[in-house]
């Protein structure tokens, strides 16, 4: 590998939309471990170490570094691996690039996911500090900073023994730099200018860049969301793989994007505004899991024609007794072509297999709603 290159490794078919993953302070590729592996199956994901970490060389930053810096070494990467516009996730510093990236080269952006990060990091202080220690005690200072990486990067009782070592054997020099990075990093004024599509994970007990951080910078960007993650600290995709999985996934794979759309189609504009005007925080993840999982991706599916879904819903909802969600799926089988005959039909066929009792409610149901759509015609 050349020394002008950060230091990287490609998984997944070289045919698929590529996805780039970087790294936070300290870590290396490793960080995505249990992540990167799945993401594959669908991208073309490339992890890249930050300068003196993993095996990318110090020498690529030095003193006075900033993340626009790394931001062009990231470019420089994805044009030596012949990437023109990429998907983009990274976690903390990396996440910190991502921003850089879409505020500044929107053309290469295609998706953004930044975890665990800030659009500033609690001001310059800390860092010019931790540079200065880096600096003047080498790798003894940065042995006395892996001692309690653990706490900065773990819920209590957690480790990944993998990343505590990588902290350990990062290059002084290039650590330093880095926290340069994140001591001038400040893009605030830059968030409303980002036009990728911008998703924001938490970790619902970060010290380093609490979910007050990721919800700055979801307020600011157009169309951003935000997703909180329990039981994860700073380096979530290590803690809670199988939960950054799936928002990665429902974020570049557009299910929740083409549900809400989907959704809309069958059930109509009325009743999803409703339903998302009477959103809580309680409720706000059960929201996202029927856009992304029962409208972004069986809805979606192909196989079966959305008459048919239509059919065999109301077949299902007519077996479980459950009326009210009937009613709706009466008026999306319309949308969705169904003749009142074919849903008298449907009903019918219900009575055999469902019951008579069964049926009976779901015709009354069922006479309501379409005395209600002849009345508004």
């Amino acid at each position: 590998m050349t020394d002008k290159l950060l230091d990287h490794r490609a998984e997944g078919p070289t045919s698929a939309p590529p996805l780039l993953l970087g790294p936070s302070l300290g870590t290396s590729t490793r960080l995505w471990d249990k992540v990167a592996p799945e993401l594959s199956i669908t991208h073309r994901v490339v992890r890249w170490d930050l300068p003196g970490h993993g095996d990318s060389s110090a020498g690529l930053i030095g003193p006075g570094a900033t993340v626009a810096d790394l931001g062009a070494l990231v470019l420089g990467l994805a044009d030596a691996l012949g990437v023109e516009r990429f998907a983009y996730a990274g976690v903390s510093l990396g996440g910190a690039v991502g921003l850089w990236l879409a505020a500044h080269h929107p053309e290469r952006v295609s998706s953004l996911a930044v975890l665990c990060s800030s659009a500033h990091f609690n001001g310059a202080k800390p860092w010019r500090e931790r540079a200065e220690l880096v600096r003047r005690e080498g790798r003894q200072g940065l042995a006395g900073l892996a001692e309690t990486a653990d706490s900065r990067w773990f819920t209590p009782g957690f480790t990944v023994p993998e990343l505590v070592e990588d902290h350990r054997r990062a290059d002084p020099e290039a650590y330093a730099a880095c926290c340069d990075a994140l001591a001038a990093f400040d893009i605030r004024e830059e968030l409303a200018g980002i036009t990728a599509p911008t998703l924001l994970v938490a970790g619902r007990q970060d010290p380093a860049t609490p979910p007050a951080h990721l919800r700055e910078i979801a307020d600011a960007v157009p169309g951003a969301t935000l997703t909180e993650i329990a039981g994860a600290s700073h380096l979530a995709p290590a803690e809670r793989p199988e939960a950054v999985l799936a928002a990665l996934r429902g974020h570049f794979d557009g299910y929740a994007r083409r549900g809400m759309e989907v959704r809309r189609q069958v059930l109509g504009d009325a009743h999803v505004d409703r339903a998302q005007s009477r959103q809580t925080p309680f409720t706000a993840r059960f929201q996202d899991f029927i856009s992304r999982y029962a409208w972004g991706e069986i809805w979606t599916d192909p196989t079966l024609s959305r008459r048919e879904r239509s059919m065999i819903t109301l077949t299902a909802l007519i077996a479980h007794g459950h009326y009210d969600e009937l009613s709706m799926h009466i008026r999306a089988a319309r949308r969705n072509g169904l003749t009142p005959e074919d849903i008298a039909a449907v009903l019918l066929q219900s009575a055999v297999y469902c019951g008579v009792p069964a049926a009976n409610s779901a015709f009354a149901a069922a006479q309501r709603v379409l005395a209600e759509e002849e009345g508004q015609d």
